[in-house]
């Protein structure tokens, strides 16, 4: 059976300088419903790319005493290196630039122009050079432009302009017949009441003010304008041909099931676009989804504000799987969403390293404990585990309906209500108490199959949207990604395959004012353009040496901070229960005056293990917290450099 077609785009990203966090969710969310419809069985052909002509550009050129074309090859260079950072799966990345889209840019200006859908005239209005767009008085919102707010300057040039009334009452029946074509709704009704019931002008379709463009070959004097030239590559990127002439891949693609893009160039994806469609004689896009913006704090990320965060520096914090499920799982499906370095840790510590990596975590690491890292269902069932069952087999469903909307957001959060599902199982059904009784075996290995399955599956729902971290669950399960079909059917882990008997930490938790200090310290540095100075070393007076064999007397091993308390009577000890391995030991420090019992939890620290137990303050203390101390007695605990497992030796 043939698969069915799935055609998707994003806009192109213009390539002015590199693009931020708020762009790159852009792409972000496109891959995660590209490959949510590969999973579905879909053929799904993903378009992605630059847009690289204007004013704009020919004049950031000139200040870098460059040329245009190298400046675009820079910048997109750029564009493309973070789209893969980004682990998108896109399968065209187009330029306008490329040699193929400027010609057919030349023959459909060329057609257009023969059949009378654009006429030759001057415009006269106020220009916005950022956004590349003329308006008149009218338009302007106290005298700037009503989409960047920037001041706009008179203009008058000889211009090409498109036909745009021609074609308006065709497209308000589509649109009235067609509910679904602009999503959300609340971009619709804006189209409608404020552009195309009004009345629309004719377009500007052409420039002659500035040379960097794709030329009007009967008219080389002029340049075809951004807009004419940008949106035909959603065609062109595929192979369509103004002279009939088209690609296989055109024929089997057009028209598109999804543009993606921005709710603030929704007016030339719903209106321009679809004219210039009709003129060629060519179906409209299936629909086009504005959505929102992701803010930084409480405003529009901008150079000039000096509040923009880049994908790459985010990942060198968080890692790539952690960033895309804060953008995707963080945005709402109509308002505009907010990233901030402190909601990254907190969502990075509850969700990822919590909810989902410690479920991982434990599941593994009891199967080891008690079966040898042998994973049996035993048909040992009780009551609690229909509901357990219940809930991962209704997830596809929840997941399936939610991308459907494109509510992406929702769909990750019905997979993390399954491993929250899974959590509850565990305290539901306490396999350490199992474990303590011999008659219980069979239905402990039970509790843990079902465990393992329930995250199987989880972990192949979560693909679209994390694959690295899929990836990594399933081979650390020693399990194979289920196919989508598959995800209706509880069960379908091998009983007696084992898992892996080194789990690896999936998120590490953070501590928020530390990343916050080295977000500053890096600030600094690149605003001095200085490196970093460097830090102060310290001398103290040295112990009498030992020997080696006196040293292999003591046992230092990777503990888990899992509760703190201030010992009470006591102004400098803590009291903390630290997991090392399977045991869990408690441990006194006085370090009151440098932790709060909050910032200690979850912290993986070095412990010495093997220290006589004693009582400090009345209380039992049965190893020691390893810290580094400076010339002014300011304390830090030494934590392993990479993620590792409580009970990890160090040697």
């Amino acid at each position: 059976m043939e698969k069915k077609k799935f055609y998707m785009t994003t806009a192109i990203a213009y390539t002015s300088g590199k693009p931020h966090i708020g762009n790159t969710y852009e792409i972000v969310l496109a891959d995660s419903i590209a490959r949510f419809r590969r999973q579905q069985g879909y053929d799904v052909f993903f378009q992605t790319g630059t847009d690289e002509h204007g004013q704009k550009i020919e004049l950031k050129a000139a200040e870098a005493g460059i040329t245009p074309k190298e400046f675009v090859d820079n910048v997109a260079g750029e564009i493309k290196r973070i789209w893969d950072l980004m682990n998108t799966s896109y399968d065209k990345f187009i330029r306008t630039t490329d040699e193929d889209h400027e010609k057919q840019v030349q023959k459909i200006f060329k057609k257009l122009y023969d059949q009378g859908d654009i006429y030759k005239g001057y415009y006269e209005g106020m220009y916005c050079t950022p956004c590349e767009s003329f308006f008149t008085e009218s338009q302007l919102v106290d005298g700037k432009c009503p989409d960047c707010g920037r001041p706009c300057t008179p203009a008058k040039e000889e211009a090409y302009f498109f036909r745009m009334s021609k074609y308006a009452d065709r497209l308000i029946e589509h649109i009235n017949t067609h509910p679904e074509f602009i999503q959300p709704v609340s971009r619709k009704n804006e189209m409608m009441n404020n552009f195309l019931l009004p009345g629309l002008q004719d377009l500007c379709v052409s420039r002659t003010s500035f040379k960097w463009g794709i030329p009007v070959d009967f008219d080389p004097k002029h340049v075809t304008y951004v807009w004419l030239d940008a949106l035909t590559n959603y065609i062109t990127g595929i192979g369509y041909d103004c002279d009939g002439n088209s690609s296989d891949l055109f024929k089997k693609n057009w028209p598109a099931d999804l543009h993606l893009i921005g709710k603030d160039i929704i007016r030339f994806h719903t209106i321009y676009w679809p004219i210039f469609l009709m003129a060629l004689d060519l179906p409209l896009p299936k629909q086009v989804f504005g959505h929102p913006w992701l803010l930084q704090g409480d405003g529009k990320m901008s150079k000039s504000k000096g509040n923009v965060l880049y994908a790459d520096e985010l990942v060198d914090f968080f890692g790539v799987d952690a960033v895309r499920y804060f953008v995707l799982h963080e945005m709402p499906f109509e308002n505009d969403g907010v990233i901030t370095w402190e909601l990254m840790v907190e969502r990075l510590n509850s969700d990822l390293a919590n909810t989902l990596g410690n479920l991982v975590n434990r599941t593994i690491s009891m199967s080891n404990k008690y079966f040898g890292g042998q994973v049996r269902s035993t048909g040992a069932a009780e009551e609690v585990d229909a509901d357990l069952k219940a809930v991962v087999l209704g997830t596809k469903a929840k997941v399936e309906a939610k991308m459907e909307e494109l509510r992406v957001a929702d769909a990750i959060t019905e997979i993390f209500s399954l491993f929250k599902r899974c959590n509850k199982y565990i305290d539901e059904t306490m396999p350490w108490a199992l474990a303590k009784d011999e008659a219980k075996k069979d239905r402990l290995a039970e509790v843990l199959y079902n465990l393992v399955e329930g995250i199987c599956m989880g972990a192949t729902l979560l693909e679209s949207f994390m694959p690295e971290t899929s990836q990594k669950i399933l081979d650390q399960l020693h399990a194979r990604k289920r196919s989508y079909e598959e995800l209706e059917t509880f069960g379908l882990y091998e009983s007696g395959a084992c898992v892996t008997d080194k789990p690896e930490i999936l998120f590490a938790r953070l501590d928020v004012k530390e990343v916050l200090e080295k977000v500053e310290a890096k600030k600094a540095a690149e605003q001095t353009g200085e490196a970093q100075p460097e830090e102060p070393v310290i001398d103290i007076e040295p112990k009498e040496e030992i020997t080696f064999e006196e040293f292999g007397k003591m046992q230092f091993q990777v503990g888990e901070i899992i509760s703190c308390e201030a010992v009470k009577k006591s102004k400098k000890l803590l009291c903390s229960q630290v997991r090392v391995g399977s045991q869990v030991k408690q441990i006194v420090s006085g370090i009151k005056g440098h932790y709060t019992p909050e910032e200690m939890v979850g912290k993986k620290v070095m412990v010495l293990v093997n220290l006589k137990p004693a009582k400090l303050a009345g209380v039992l203390s049965e190893g020691m917290l390893l810290c580094a101390e400076d010339a002014d007695g300011n304390l830090a605990l030494m934590t392993p450099e990479k993620p590792m497992p409580a009970g990890a030796e160090i040697c």
